[in-house]
């Protein structure tokens, strides 16, 4: 006699370690491409009239917060991003949905993008500039970019999975 063997639903980890993958691979290559062939001298390149590539460094995290001179900061920060990414690593373990694994594979590769950038310059590349009626949002890059698309999905995932349970 067999026992029951209830089926597992597939785990979405390994596509969401491709997306992370693929949001580290992107932010690296756009910060190289920007630092060495844009910023050479730094200074503003007008791309729109509501865009323009221009080069600053974040030695805090989002919108400079928490930006510190010490020298140990960028260890610091790094590391709390870090302790933030095993999270969502034994998360994404446990991901059913594929939404949830975009949206942590997006987070993950986005943290990870800026903890290269912390460790080797001791603070992170931002250059994606976004203004409007004179008012400059803060600069960022696809790292940045994938962190806040990745917290919005899971904000969406959220709501969304409220009413599957209703």
């Amino acid at each position: 006699m067999q026992a029951f063997v209830a089926p597992q639903r597939p785990s979405r980890f390994g596509f969401g370690i491709a997306v992370a993958v693929l949001v580290v691979v992107l932010d690296q290559i756009s910060k190289w491409w920007i630092l060495e062939h844009v910023m050479r001298p730094p200074r503003v390149v007008e791309v729109t009239p509501f865009f323009n590539l221009v080069m600053a460094w974040n030695q805090g995290v989002s919108f400079g917060m928490f930006s510190h001179e010490a020298a140990v900061m960028p260890y610091v920060l790094s590391g709390v991003a870090l302790v933030i990414v095993a999270v969502l690593l034994a998360w994404l373990r446990g991901a059913e949905r594929a939404l949830v694994a975009l949206a942590i594979g997006l987070i993950v590769g986005g943290a990870i993008g800026n903890v290269i950038d912390r460790l080797r310059f001791g603070a992170v590349a931002d250059f994606l500039d976004f203004h409007a009626f004179g008012f400059h949002f803060w600069a960022f890059n696809v790292a940045d970019t994938g962190i806040s698309v990745g917290v919005m999905l899971l904000i969406l995932d959220g709501l969304l999975a409220g009413h599957d349970k209703a």
